[in-house]
């Protein structure tokens, strides 16, 4: 892989360009014949970061590497390049010596400035490699250097724009979307702090810099971890020159073959740059000593065994005595950073103890908010506590939900108190304002619920005294249906606002709001009524169907009606009908205004005497009934429509019709089994013709005797069939039925009799035989008469 790589030294330490060096690069690699398709890469960062190590992964370099078990050193001086292993299209790499080294001194950083300018302008992609806890920092997350190199770069140099890639090492819990902000924002005010010339002045950092941000994990603590994300980071390489690719700005880009050549003469003019000068010795020498002095307590305070355990403790629960506790910790490390940088520049010892107070209260402040978390929550639940046994002990509900929420907010401000941190300038409001948020919407919630609750019951006591009251008078259908609808509903709807309004008084509601509610729940009583008058329609030609069968079928006593011949069919057909059509009427709309409507007289007159509708009506050809509306009724209050009225009727009329042809039929039977005399001409026409053979009948008993005995026969065998109920469904099905029954019932008849008779001359055969004799003898007496005659 070394020689894949073909490393080589840039520039040394001591600033001096490797010409001989880079000819060999270029030669090695063949970088002259790849033309424009080759990208560059560099990093820079603070001294012992790690830079080498993430190239060797990143690219598959072989950069030296700081060996950590001999200490902590400068590894890279000056600037080492290679070529990415594996990677198209070809692309260069180059390592960086380390800021803010020891190596150098306090004084010399102008190799630092020289180099990241360097950098800035033969680099298509720039990797700036900086700790996680370094964000937010001056020196440590280079931004004094930016600044300058950004200055410079622009007098210097034409626009071209490029990729700086930051690159977060041994991220942290923070979460990468809360630490990338931070760091474009902090790019973002060095930009805007530069002074530009005039050609730049308005121009924005987007036309110098693309800024991406990615984190790592660390590699000595999480290895495997590392290796696959900066394998992921790897992919982002591939094809970098494309468009959308990570070098997609390609404006400006010198040829490979003239890449020496170019970069040499950057390296001449930031060489002679004035620019780039090192600050003052001693604020220098303040600014280092201070920062470390800081960095120091700052790790103390994090490896302080007494505040991680607050820490601890507070993630899952409330300590006693946060503030103090936390305080004295602060205050003691604050104290041995004074002790330590007495000596150094006043105006850097008193900034860097700024900063590393604001540190560490960047760092204590997430357990100050559980801990204000944990009082906010245990607050909360105590007022939810105290407020339901306020109701359950009947008082009423605003003056419940006042009274616990003043108390709870006294409480919470008291024991806030207790974890204020003497250095810091918190304030808690936030947290209080949240908690009556909290109050309140639970407030309105538990309001929400008993108001749903309380509706809900009196809307309930609503339907059960109406639902039942209101279909049992639409099935009476009189004139004082609807009035006695009305009157109900008045009643029953004047009760349940009563009681509603008196259960809103504890909630002290504005007018505007209490009548809105008492309007909805009287609403509500107006359409329990219209739906139960709705459903009742959907079933009218039911109802209109058993009326009519009641009214016909019944007497006035309410007794079954027998049809024996007497009866007007007609006259009772009509007044069901006129019953039936009066119920059609009062279920054609709803009748709870005061409005008046003529639908029971044009249904009347319509359906009922359509005769006499058409006389009154000459002139008009149209059907009254052929509309869907009627006059003077809106669509809101109608039921059933003349055209569904007209439809229904027919309905009516047809289902209606068999059982008045039923009742006709019966009636006409039983007048035919009531009436078994001829008619009168036929009497006097059988006395005229039948006169003889009625003489000759009273000459001869015998005749009378054998037609008395087949008048007997015929008798019961009219009773036996049944004759007259079988021939009351129609002449062809009575014949049919007789028919069927007459052989047996002959057999059945004949051997009655014989078995009488046997049973008889058995009991009595004396009488038997003086009954043959006298037959005998009535017999020779018949026989001698005839023969006289």
């Amino acid at each position: 892989m070394d020689k894949e790589c073909c490393s080589t030294h840039l520039i040394d330490g001591d600033g001096n360009f490797n010409v001989e060096g880079v000819d060999h690069f270029m030669k090695e690699v063949k970088l002259s014949e790849c033309g424009l398709s080759y990208a560059v890469v560099a990093i820079m960062g603070p001294q012992s970061s790690g830079k080498s190590t993430l190239m060797n992964h990143l690219f598959n370099t072989n950069f030296r590497e700081m060996d950590a078990f001999k200490g902590r050193s400068q590894t890279t001086k000056g600037i080492w390049m290679a070529r990415c292993v594996g990677m198209e299209p070809c692309t260069v790499v180059m390592d960086l010596e380390g800021t803010d080294g020891r190596e150098r001194g306090e004084d010399d950083t102008a190799f630092e400035k020289q180099s990241s300018l360097f950098a800035l302008a033969v680099s298509d992609i720039v990797l700036i490699n900086m700790w996680c806890h370094d964000i937010g920092r001056e020196q440590a997350a280079n931004k004094p250097l930016l600044k300058t190199v950004f200055q410079v770069m622009m007098r210097l140099f034409s626009p071209r724009k490029t990729t700086l890639l930051f690159v977060i090492r041994d991220k942290t819990r923070t979460p990468l979307e809360n630490l990338e902000p931070v760091l474009r924002e902090d790019i973002q005010k060095i930009w805007d702090s530069v002074p530009k010339p005039e050609a730049h002045r308005e121009t924005p950092l987007s036309d110098f810099f693309n800024v991406e941000v990615v984190a790592l994990s660390s590699f000595e603590e999480k290895e495997e971890q590392f290796k696959e994300q900066v394998a992921s980071l790897r992919q982002r390489f591939h094809q970098s020159i494309a468009p959308g690719g990570l070098a997609g700005d390609r404006r400006g880009v010198v040829p490979a073959s003239g890449f020496s050549f170019s970069a040499q003469q950057i390296w001449k003019v930031i060489k002679e740059n004035k620019d780039l000068d090192l600050p003052a010795h001693k604020v220098m020498v303040a600014t280092v000593r201070c920062e470390e002095i800081a960095s120091e307590k700052l790790s103390s305070f994090t490896e302080n065994a007494e505040w991680r355990e607050l820490e601890e403790t507070v993630q899952t629960q409330p300590v006693r005595g946060f503030g103090k506790k936390l305080t004295s910790i602060m205050d003691a490390c604050l104290k041995e950073y004074d002790y330590e940088a007495t000596f150094f520049d006043e105006g850097v010892r008193t900034a860097k103890r700024k900063n590393l107070e604001d540190k560490l209260l960047q760092l204590v402040q997430p357990a100050y908010q559980s801990m204000l978390g944990h009082i906010r929550s245990g607050a909360l639940d105590k007022f939810k506590e105290a407020f339901n046994n306020a109701l359950n002990e009947g008082k009423g509900f605003s003056a419940a939900a006042r009274d616990c929420a003043r108390h709870c907010i006294s409480q919470f401000d008291e024991e806030v108190e207790g974890v204020h941190i003497e250095q810091s300038n918190w304030d808690s409001s936030k947290v209080r304002e949240k908690l009556s948020r909290e109050i309140e919407a639970h407030t309105e919630s538990v309001q929400t619920a008993k108001l749903s609750e309380l509706t809900s019951t009196y809307e309930t006591k609503l339907d059960e005294a109406l639902s039942a009251p209101v279909e049992a008078l639409l099935d009476g259908a009189s004139n004082d249906t609807w009035p006695a609808i009305k009157k109900l509903l008045q009643r029953e709807k004047e009760k349940a606002v009563s009681g509603f309004s008196g259960a809103l008084t504890g909630f002290e509601m504005d007018n505007s709001a209490k009548d809105k509610m008492v309007s909805k729940l009287e609403t509500h009583a107006r359409g329990i009524v219209e739906a139960k008058a709705k459903e009742e329609a959907g079933r009218v030609l039911i109802r209109m169907k058993d009326r009519f069968t009641t009214l016909f079928s019944h007497d006035a006593d309410s007794m079954p009606r027998v049809w024996t011949g007497k009866e007007d069919i007609r006259g009772i057909t009509k007044t069901a009908r006129s019953a039936s059509l009066k119920l059609l009427s009062i279920m054609s709309a709803i009748r709870l205004d005061d409005d008046v409507d003529n639908i029971e007289s044009l249904l009347s007159l319509a359906l009922m005497d359509p005769n006499a509708a058409a006389s009154s009506n000459k002139s008009i050809t149209a059907d009254p009934l052929a509309s869907s509306s009627w006059e003077k009724v809106p669509s809101s209050r109608t039921l059933l429509t003349p055209v569904q009225c007209k439809s229904l009727w027919r309905q009516f009329k047809t289902e209606t019709e068999y059982t008045v042809s039923q009742a006709v039929s019966a009636q006409d039977a039983n007048k035919r089994n009531n009436n078994w005399l001829p008619p009168p001409w036929a009497i006097v026409a059988l006395l005229i013709l039948g006169f003889n053979e009625f003489m000759t009948l009273l000459r001869n008993p015998l005749y009378l005797g054998f037609i008395f005995m087949v008048f007997l026969l015929f008798k019961a065998l009219w009773v036996q069939l049944d004759v007259s109920n079988e021939f009351r469904l129609g002449f062809l099905p009575g014949i049919l039925s007789v028919s069927t029954k007459f052989l047996p019932t002959v057999m059945n008849l004949v051997r009655k009799l014989a078995e009488e008779g046997t049973a008889a001359a058995t009991a009595n055969p004396d009488r038997n035989a003086s009954a043959r004799s006298n037959s005998s003898e009535v017999t020779s007496s018949g026989s001698a008469h005839n023969k006289s005659q």
